[in-house]
């Protein structure tokens, strides 16, 4: 785990600037092969059922910080990735109350970002899990929505509070039309549900000001910053330029 870091993204508020959150990001350097990325080792560890105590790991580093965060007035909220078998586990609410509690942070400042394929490996079982973390305050969002198993009959039904729209849409909605079709009506889908959009893959001014437009809730990505380390975030927030959600740091 020496090897294992968080960097953090920042997530900004499209209308104000202002930043709301991070995401929590995995990073391993490796001593003998560098940096290995996420998609590599993520899988196998999936496989081998190693990824129940990395998820216990990451969420505990995430719960941490943002405790660290919050005892310097930096009040954001953090967001972890969970694997399709984090949500097949009836013991992850437990584990999450056992990392929260006894530090004092308000649930709501923890955000699970779930995929919709991973959802619906198991629909009944996710939903009782999810179900679960909802009532503990815990905060929910579909990660990566439109590229996976949409269900619409389910995303109505789950205690969802964000929808976050694919990169991969994103970034193409100003050449494609298509794609500006999907995240124009992603937006409106989810805000007609009641639920908070955010967009990844911001890389520049241009799908900024399109999805301010477009009335999207949320942006994050390279336009605003890349992933840091968690002591680099209190001088960015400080540097950074609201109302553009752009770096005068980066």
């Amino acid at each position: 785990q020496r090897h294992l870091r968080l960097y953090y993204q920042p997530k900004v508020d499209l209308k104000t600037g202002q930043v709301t959150g991070v995401e929590g990001l995995l990073r391993w350097q490796h001593a003998q092969h560098g940096f290995i990325p996420p998609d590599q080792f993520i899988a196998p560890a999936e496989q081998t059922g190693l990824i129940f105590p990395l998820t216990r790991f990451v969420l505990e580093e995430a719960i941490q910080q943002c405790c660290a965060w919050h005892r310097m007035a930096l009040n954001v909220c953090i967001a972890v990735n969970l694997s399709a078998r984090n949500l097949q586990d009836p013991d992850l609410p437990r584990q999450v109350t056992e990392l929260i509690a006894p530090l004092g942070l308000d649930p709501c400042c923890l955000e699970l970002e779930l995929t919709e394929s991973a959802i619906m490996m198991n629909p009944t079982r996710a939903m009782e899990v999810l179900t679960r973390l909802h009532e503990m305050g815990v905060a929910l969002t579909i990660d990566d929505f439109g590229i996976g198993y949409s269900s619409l009959a389910y995303l109505k039904k789950l205690p969802i509070g964000t929808i976050k729209i694919d990169k991969s849409f994103v970034l193409g909605m100003m050449a494609n039309e298509n794609d500006r079709v999907i995240v124009r009506s992603t937006i409106d889908l989810g805000h007609n549900l009641g639920k908070k959009v955010v967009a990844e893959g911001v890389e520049n001014q241009a799908i900024w000001d399109q999805l301010v437009a477009f009335g999207c809730d949320l942006a994050q990505g390279y336009h605003i910053s890349r992933p840091m380390p968690a002591a680099d975030l209190p001088a960015w927030i400080s540097q950074s330029s609201l109302g553009t959600g752009v770096s005068t740091a980066s």
